[in-house]
């Protein structure tokens, strides 16, 4: 069965997570560089990974261990992207669920922001998790999770009989 990787610094559904990999049974790793502390959870399979304070070193730490039946939760697209690529799923704070289908356009409108910054342009800001973006959240984490399972263990239909 897989792992839930955590990318844990500005992550504001840790908590959520935490409930549903208990109740799955699941590994999961919080990877966070310190820079806000994040208390142990005192759950035996949640590792707390702290990476050195260097930039895009938590996101270097999942990427290079992520795979097939995991499932990242991040709102950073570059990250996704290379979940992706690894045959893992990803899931932002959201709910957004990040896929082939949509990473590209995200990637796309990610690096139009950074341009219209650089130009002193607003290019809007994050906003505060609703309930309702939590519940999203966890439907869509559990959605994931069950379609990583499959896609590691698919489901072995038996033949009709043909008596």
């Amino acid at each position: 069965m897989g792992a839930i990787y955590i990318d844990a610094d500005a992550c504001p559904v840790r908590e959520e997570v935490l409930r549903v990999a208990a109740r799955r049974r699941l590994a999961v790793h919080i990877v966070s560089n310190g820079s806000r502390p994040i208390r142990p959870s005192g759950q035996a399979d949640v590792h707390m990974v702290v990476v050195p304070a260097t930039p895009d070193a938590a996101d270097d730490w999942i990427a290079e261990r992520i795979g097939p039946g995991d499932v990242c939760v991040t709102s950073d697209i570059p990250l996704a992207a290379r979940c992706l690529a690894n045959g893992a799923r990803a899931v932002a704070s959201d709910g957004h669920v990040w896929s082939e289908a949509n990473i590209g356009n995200a990637l796309a409108g990610r690096e139009v922001s950074r341009h219209m910054r650089e130009l002193g342009l607003s290019a809007g800001g994050g906003k505060t998790l609703s309930k309702a973006d939590r519940s999203a959240f966890l439907v869509a984490l559990d959605t994931e999770l069950t379609a990583a399972v499959r896609k590691v263990r698919p489901v072995v239909r038996r033949p009709p009989d043909l008596d």
